[in-house]
């Protein structure tokens, strides 16, 4: 535009820098490093699209008469069980550049399945480990209670059969307080959530399932919101301290007991409730 009113004027087009420079005149201006925004997820921030998920969840509970605390949201989350999260630090002033803190370094990665309801509780949770077998000094040495379920998985990844194996623990958790009624399940498209296997079972068993729009789990999902950012900052915290105590190795026997710690503290009811279910 300034070169189409220079040409017109016939004078010279502007140089390399004229533009830094108006911007630098103006103190009303000023230049920002544009963010890279994924097309699908930005759609999905339509608030048409938000509005409508939100009818159909509220219709949903109006047509099976679903109370409050049958209202569950479920979501996976994973470890990598000897990293921490990048955390503040108070140094000397004279002290350049940023503080470090060493880390374990341990990258075994490890899902844990959580779901949450509407009151603000939620059920135990559902860890899937890297591995074959179950080994008996995870257990003793960690004093996890009882219906905490661990699997394994060659990766440590969920799948369709574990996907499942966590849907009849939701079951068993749940079912009693329902008192055969029925349950509102809220949950993103990831396919282990889509097998035959599991909506037969959800149908089976007086479980209504709802799946979040795609790309949207940011905005509507209140484990991200409300719980794991928090449960990780907590477990790297339990991880520092081993540190501290000149544990240089975190395998599974450390973990699950660093774990139980942090979920005891951040899985409460406040925080459950933030997270806007």
């Amino acid at each position: 535009m300034a070169n189409s009113l220079l040409a017109d004027r016939n004078a010279s087009p502007v140089g390399k820098r004229w533009a830094h420079n108006f911007v630098k005149r103006q103190p009303e201006l000023k230049t920002r490093l544009f963010r890279r925004y994924d097309y699908q997820r930005a759609k999905c921030e339509d608030l048409t699209i938000i509005r409508g998920w939100f009818r159909l969840v509220q219709n949903t509970i109006a047509k099976y008469g679903i109370r409050s605390d049958d209202i569950w949201n479920f979501d996976e989350t994973g470890f990598m069980m000897g990293l921490i999260m990048a955390g503040m630090a108070v140094t000397g002033s004279e002290r350049q550049g940023r503080p470090k803190s060493v880390q374990p370094g341990n990258r075994e990665w490890i899902t844990v399945i959580q779901a949450i309801n509407a009151e603000g509780q939620s059920i135990a949770p559902f860890i899937i480990g890297a591995g074959q077998y179950h080994l008996a000094n995870w257990y003793q040495e960690s004093n996890l209670p009882g219906d905490w379920a661990i699997a394994t998985s060659q990766n440590g990844w969920t799948n369709n059969e574990l996907g499942l194996e966590w849907l009849k623990h939701f079951d068993r958790s749940t079912t009693k307080r329902s008192n055969a009624r029925y349950r509102l399940l809220i949950l993103d498209g990831h396919e282990s959530h889509h097998s035959t296997d599991f909506e037969k079972y959800c149908k089976d068993n007086k479980i209504i399932t709802l799946f979040m729009p795609a790309h949207a789990s940011h905005l509507l999902q209140p484990l991200d919101v409300g719980c794991f950012a928090v449960l990780k900052k907590a477990y790297g915290r339990e991880i520092e301290h081993l540190i501290r105590c000149s544990i240089t190795h975190i395998s599974k026997t450390e973990f699950f007991p660093a774990f139980y710690a942090a979920f005891k503290a951040t899985f409460t009811e406040s925080n459950i409730r933030g997270g806007g279910l």
